[in-house]
């Protein structure tokens, strides 16, 4: 849980930190600039709030690893999910309302993490776990948008190393097998996730992994 608020609060410091004219660059999400990844981020911080305030009762059905539904489709940002964070981000019109909804939000968000019972068992999209498995789950989201944020602003703060070790990590357990150790993880997590496509070396150690990628996430 606490690196749930380390890998939380590094990217609000990231997007904070970010001039006016960094969002409207792209993002490593498809079809999203920065400033609908941020505005994405503050759907996910409601989530957090709500999913932590939604207790249950029954015995939990899902952890950190298999919180994670899988397919093999990079999606295109066409979803109507999707187009419906583009417009929302557009409405701020001002990146200045944008890094303050965030940071209200967010900030809320990180200290409900705080006070979490992290046996606490809580419910979204259907499922039950604890509210510790719920947060380190959150882990792998966090960094895994770190990553978007950054893609092409070269000047901008990465995420934290042990965040992006603990998502390499989970990755790989959902994968099932490790990723090369020449793999950094930061590849690892580019790489795994179709965020970025091996280079030819890079295939060839993948072995029979390579044909089971991307792993993406949803």
């Amino acid at each position: 849980m606490d690196l749930f608020t380390r890998s939380w609060t590094a990217l609000r410091r990231a997007v904070a930190k970010l001039p006016d004219e960094d969002f409207a660059q792209p993002s490593g999400c498809a079809g999203w600039l920065v400033r609908d990844l941020a505005c994405h981020l503050v759907i996910d911080a409601q989530d957090v709030l709500i999913t932590l305030v939604t207790p249950a009762e029954t015995e939990p059905t899902r952890d950190a690893v298999t919180y994670w539904e899988v397919s093999a489709t990079p999606p295109t940002g066409d979803d109507p999910l999707d187009a419906l964070i583009v417009r929302l981000a557009a409405a701020y019109e001002e990146p200045r309302l944008l890094k303050f909804h965030l940071d209200d939000v967010g900030s809320a968000a990180g200290r409900a993490a705080r006070l979490a019972d992290p046996d606490l068992r809580v419910v979204t999209r259907g499922e039950v776990l604890t509210a510790g498995d719920y947060l380190s789950a959150y882990v792998l989201e966090w960094t895994l948008h770190h990553l978007d944020l950054v893609a092409h602003l070269p000047g901008a703060a990465e995420p934290p190393a042990e965040g992006l070790a603990r998502s390499r990590d989970m990755l790989e357990k959902i994968a099932g097998t490790a990723f090369p150790a020449s793999f950094s993880d930061k590849d690892a997590l580019l790489v795994g996730t179709g965020r970025r496509a091996p280079a030819d070396a890079q295939e060839a150690e993948l072995g029979e992994l390579a044909a089971r990628l991307p792993l993406v996430l949803g």
